[in-house]
């Protein structure tokens, strides 16, 4: 059996797409392919199961991260990987935009009630909080429904009444020879209701704005860019409808100390020229406390130190990162005069022995030789 295609590259969106990228470009794509424009063309109808295939995993959020995670097997029904999605479920949303604000496609009707918009909360974390996961309580703008009116956006004691124009479908079909159009009914926005006395708490609306406290668990390793989806907390819909979602977007702050890189944490460490000649051992940071290194004799600047287990472990599972520590040599300063006479003599030793105690700097003269040997100069 063939290997399926990639449902990104299907879609032709990068893999960190988000979701209104992804949607743009499956209704691009799913016109160019939709088999009413291209009667008589397997290859096209094909193509247009197999990016109907990669919208209805990528649109679902959970479908999506198990596909992100374990390919086509976490999504492959066979495999305990889920159901798929019914056809108008996935096309009804996409193409009521163009073809009647929702309607379903081939259907007689439509829903009066629509789901409520997803939200985005924007989370700053320290590195420690990101690291070893913390509750944290969040305020969030959004609308609830008007308790004045119960969410039927009528005044109390009248209720909305059915559309006379699209007889409550939500949409109207104009038909010209062999063709039909469905649109968005002008008369009720497709809503299929008219409201003829609003409520005047919520202005017809069904729902009115405020803001929520809501807390957010935040599970141990997340990093930048990671979200956290809240089902159900995000905008109440209109006309009874099911509310949206909110997804929380995490982004962790700079550190004053360390750098993170996937699992690993990288900081630098200063140390003395007596230590960097002598050896010795001084004690490090780590988000776990204080812990000690040793640096051994003649240890160079830059030179990397690795401290297993150190690190961070990934909130999607694996192995615990590490802690790696580039030494830089510091050079003294505010010498006095006993001082600046013993760097003096220290210099003057080392005169004339510099392939023995600065290998370095004696492999750079000779690069420097034979560059200018090359140049005749």
């Amino acid at each position: 059996m063939a290997a399926k295609e990639d449902y990104y590259e299907l879609l032709t969106v990068p893999r960190n797409a988000s979701d209104d990228e992804i949607k743009k470009s499956f209704r691009r794509l799913a016109m160019k392919y939709h088999p009413d424009r291209n009667i008589g063309s397997p290859e096209a109808e094909e193509k247009f199961k197999k990016v109907k295939e990669a919208y209805e995993i990528l649109s679902d959020p959970k479908k999506r991260s198990a596909y992100d995670q374990f390919g086509h097997a976490g999504v492959d029904p066979s495999m305990g990987g889920g159901q798929r999605a019914d056809f108008n479920d996935v096309f009804g949303g996409i193409f009521g935009d163009i073809f009647g604000g929702g309607a379903r496609l081939g259907g007689g009707g439509r829903s009066h009630a629509q789901r409520g918009a997803d939200l985005r909360y924007n989370l700053d974390l320290t590195l420690e909080e990101a690291v070893a996961g913390t509750d944290v309580k969040i305020r969030v703008p959004t609308y609830a429904p008007c308790g004045t009116c119960g969410g039927t956006g009528a005044k109390k004691g009248t209720s909305p009444m059915t559309c006379s124009t699209c007889q409550g479908h939500g949409a109207v079909r104009m038909q010209q020879g062999f063709f039909a159009v469905q649109q968005t009914c002008p008369a009720c926005r497709g809503s299929g209701q008219q409201i003829k006395d609003p409520c005047p708490s919520c202005r017809g609306q069904g729902r009115v704005q405020e803001t929520k406290t809501l807390s957010v668990k935040i599970p141990p390793g997340v990093d930048t860019g990671d979200r956290i989806r809240l089902g159900g907390e995000g905008e109440v819909g209109e006309a009874g409808g099911p509310p949206g979602d909110l997804y929380v977007q995490v982004n962790v702050k700079e550190h004053p100390i360390f750098t993170r890189d996937g699992a690993n944490l990288y900081c630098e460490v200063p140390i003395s020229f007596p230590v960097a000649c002598l050896g010795g051992e001084l004690e490090v940071p780590t988000l776990d406390g204080k812990v000690a290194l040793k640096i051994p004799a003649e240890t160079q600047t830059d030179k990397l130190f690795r401290m297993r287990g150190k690190g961070v472990k990934p909130v999607r599972g694996g192995p615990v990162g590490d802690l790696i520590c580039k030494v830089r040599i510091e050079t003294p300063v505010n010498l006095t005069r006993e001082q600046i006479e013993l760097v003096k003599k220290l210099g003057d030793s080392l005169v004339g022995a510099v392939d023995t105690h600065s290998p370095q700097e004696q492999g750079w003269l000779d690069g420097v030789k034979t560059f200018f040997d090359k140049l005749g100069l």
